[in-house]
């Protein structure tokens, strides 16, 4: 419907145009009618025609920059995977043919032996005097100790060792001439095993042995105790 405002404001206008006119033999006109509603929107229009092609956008490209500075290393990347096997190399040619080996023409120096005697004096050489491979043959045997002692016949470097059986307490010196190169003490309530090892250099008329202190008591059982040495290798 139509709103009652618009009707009184049509109304308010018409009287003021009547007041306005002359006066004539003619009726004043009618009161203008009421707006009607909207219609309903109307069909769809036909297609209209194709438009003009736009221009075709074209951009502009500027010249080429200087290159810039170096960045820093990146981090280092995954490992990959591991590659598939590749076929075998071409056979090497042969090698020269090696001399025969003969151990006898080979500078060498050994000893191993056990302590069979009773319990050791205090500052002098342990009496090691049962040799520990006996049996070899001439040529592969070792030197011979000397109440003890070995003298060195090559100049060189050798490794010393030694495993010795004591009850309670033990201190241990490897000498060298009148030199004490290496010194161990222990101590246990009960049996013990103790051992040390050494490498030393020496030259032919050095005397190596190893001695008990006065704080001692090393237990001389058969195969219980151990003096070895050997040459690394000649310096001369």
């Amino acid at each position: 419907m139509f709103p009652l405002c618009s009707l009184l404001l049509l109304l308010s206008v018409y009287a003021a145009w009547v007041a306005s006119q002359p006066p004539c033999s003619g009726g004043p006109p009618g009161i203008p009618g009421i707006p009607g509603t909207h219609g309903p929107n109307g069909k769809q229009g036909p297609k209209g025609e194709k438009g003009d092609p736009g221009e075709a956008d074209q951009s502009i490209r500027g010249q080429k920059g200087d290159p810039g500075e170096k960045g820093p290393p990146g981090r280092a990347g995954w490992k990959g995977d591991n590659g598939i096997v590749g076929p075998p190399g071409p056979r090497g040619h042969g090698g020269e043919k090696g001399r025969p080996f003969n151990p006898s023409d080979k500078q060498k120096s050994f000893f191993s032996y056990n302590m069979v005697q009773q319990k050791p004096n205090s500052d002098t050489p342990i009496n090691f005097n049962r040799p520990m491979v006996p049996d070899l043959k001439p040529q592969f045997q070792g030197q011979n100790l000397t109440e003890g002692v070995f003298t060195c016949a090559i100049n060189g470097v050798y490794f010393f060792s030694y495993h010795v059986s004591v009850k309670s307490r033990v201190c241990l010196k490897l000498v060298k001439g009148s030199d004490t190169q290496l010194m161990m003490c222990d101590t246990y309530e009960g049996f013990l095993v103790t051992s040390g090892t050494a490498i030393l250099e020496l030259q032919a008329g050095d005397a190596v042995s190893l001695q008990a202190t006065r704080h001692n008591n090393i237990v001389p059982i058969q195969s219980s105790s151990t003096f070895t040495g050997f040459l690394i290798f000649p310096t001369a």
